[in-house]
């Protein structure tokens, strides 16, 4: 790779700058190089990512986003050296700083902030791209979802012809991108015994993207995610290249289900629990065959992954154990619940509410999601976070005992009282909210029970 001298010195510059992020604590470095280096140079992430032998894929979704990306790292990680973001530095500074630091790489895989994604893509130029859903999320920083589809869909014609581009058929307003592109490939769940009974009353896209009138569903997974049909106009759920089919759910340990393609079909056991699990797996295995992936490597590497930090992921802490499930909007939270209490639901668990900017300012999307059934099955409740107060509200309009509920907003305070609620050889169920699951990061790795995550990653 022949760089132009001031790229190089803008480099060493910004690698210097990670390690003594890294040695300060901040976070492993993640993001501070990459933002040094585009004030140097601007043109320096365009240049980096012209250099990767084999290009870049990127991956964008409101939900899932972090584990489909490190699916498809699982995946492909036989095939080239990769250059990616697995701390989850999802913006341009952090794409910019994983290219620094990624010697030797030959493709790049990027998960992408759906905000930051028309930008990313210009300047990356990827040659696949996968889009997963589009849910209601931060509406402080991202408006309306409808505001980031048109976002996503002016980015998405801007692509040269040969972009493979990857999208989720069951989402209406990214199935839609799949219109006219002949190397567009969809992906969806054909398995209408795991269907619910209609939509929920927090379901986001209901009204068809062409003219208006609401969608009938003959199948509604997650959210608004299923098979649908415009009654008027006729848009409808596009055919599916990559289904998942014999879906059998198992608890919060696992899910199994036949992975189909045209070229065939593989059994897949996943795991991760959950119908959401199983799309971020298609969407990996989707982007993966688009790179060049077979069947038999995509089945390989969906049976190898564990999951990402504080998506289900199980930290033990001496005779107990510590069950992490991020929340951050009401699609995503009412299939945390949904999961939990299919699998045998909790007596106790501590739910952490921040309003930080990455999680949002207005925190009013708690009231959307369906508490109620996880709720139903508690014992007792602990809430914790900067907004720890209006969790307790909510579950007290749900009709949980307000005897039952302890304000804890400290959220170690709150971890530390969970687990001294919870038996021995128990486990301890967390939801967290983005920026308080990146607070658990610090203190789990603080506590000597994991490595650090930036270690993890490496």
């Amino acid at each position: 790779m022949h760089l132009r001298l001031p790229l190089v010195v803008d480099i060493a510059g910004a690698k210097v700058v990670a390690a003594l992020s890294r040695l300060a604590g901040a976070g492993g470095g993640t993001t501070v190089p990459g933002k040094l280096l585009c004030k140097l140079d601007p043109g320096a992430i365009d240049r980096l990512a012209a250099a990767l032998p084999a290009g870049a894929a990127v991956v964008s979704a409101t939900n899932g986003k972090t584990t489909t990306t490190a699916i498809a790292a699982e995946i492909l990680r036989g095939r080239a050296r990769l250059a990616h973001n697995r701390a989850g530095s999802n913006l341009l500074s952090g794409v910019a700083s994983t290219l620094l630091t990624s010697r030797g790489a030959e493709l790049g895989l990027f998960e992408v902030d759906e905000a930051a994604l028309p930008e990313v893509v210009r300047r990356v130029r990827p040659r696949a791209i996968s889009l997963g859903n589009l849910f209601r999320d931060q509406l402080d920083r991202y408006g309306e979802l409808e505001l980031v589809a048109d976002r996503w869909r002016r980015a998405v014609a801007a692509l040269p012809a040969a972009t493979r581009i990857v999208v989720n058929a069951d989402d209406p307003q990214v199935g839609d991108l799949a219109h006219g592109r002949e190397t567009a490939s969809t992906f969806g769940l054909d398995d209408p015994r795991l269907a619910r009974s209609g939509l929920q009353h927090a379901a986001d896209s209901k009204y068809c993207v062409r003219c208006g009138t609401p969608y009938d569903y003959a199948a509604a997974y997650v959210g608004h995610l299923g098979d649908y049909r415009c009654p008027a106009c006729g848009h409808a759920r596009p055919k599916l290249d990559v289904a998942a089919r014999a879906i059998e759910l198992d608890g919060l340990d696992r899910v199994v289900f036949d992975f189909v393609t045209a070229d065939g079909s593989r059994r897949v056991d996943l795991g991760l629990p959950g119908l959401y699990n199983v799309y971020n797996a298609l969407a990996a295995g989707t982007l993966a065959q688009a790179l060049g992936a077979s069947l038999d490597e995509i089945a390989a590497g969906l049976g190898r992954f564990t999951a990402a930090f504080g998506r289900f992921e199980r930290i033990p802490v001496g005779s107990k154990g510590l069950l992490l499930l991020l929340i951050k909007n009401p699609a995503g939270a009412n299939e945390v619940v949904r999961t939990l209490v299919e699998g045998g639901a909790p007596r106790l668990a501590v739910v952490a509410l921040n309003d930080g900017i990455a999680d949002g300012r207005d925190v009013s999307w708690i009231w959307d999601v369906d508490f109620e059934p996880l709720f139903e099955g508690l014992e007792r409740l602990v809430v914790s976070g900067d907004r720890a107060t209006e969790l307790a509200l909510r579950a007290k309009y749900a009709g949980f005992d307000t005897q039952a509920i302890e304000v804890v907003p400290d959220l170690a305070r709150a971890v530390d009282r969970g687990l001294e609620l919870t038996p021995e050889g128990g486990e301890l169920v967390v939801l967290p909210t983005y920026t308080a699951m990146l607070g658990l990061q610090r203190l789990v790795t603080q506590r000597g029970l994991v490595r650090p995550y930036w270690e993890r990653a490496a």
